[in-house]
């Protein structure tokens, strides 16, 4: 039977994998990548995507990062 502190434990390993692979992830590609990162802003602003759906990619960014700190901090107390 699945419990809160069981379902909170699971989320943080998994938000913990995906920040790492993240990480990992953007670094490669910064190394790899042949153009320098502002080249690369600049094509997503000239996308010129709603604020609707940038403040919603913002917030889908920072979810896992503020759960696995939140909760990082609740297991340390």
């Amino acid at each position: 039977r699945w419990s809160l502190p069981m379902a909170m434990s699971i989320s943080h390993r998994g938000t913990g994998v995906a920040l790492s692979l993240a990480v990992s992830l953007f670094s490669v590609g910064a190394l790899l990548l042949p153009e320098p990162f502002p080249h690369y802003l600049a094509q997503v602003r000239a996308l010129s995507l709603g604020p609707a759906l940038v403040c919603s990619a913002k917030f889908l960014l920072a979810l896992p990062f503020c759960y696995h700190t939140w909760n990082g901090i609740r297991h340390l107390v």
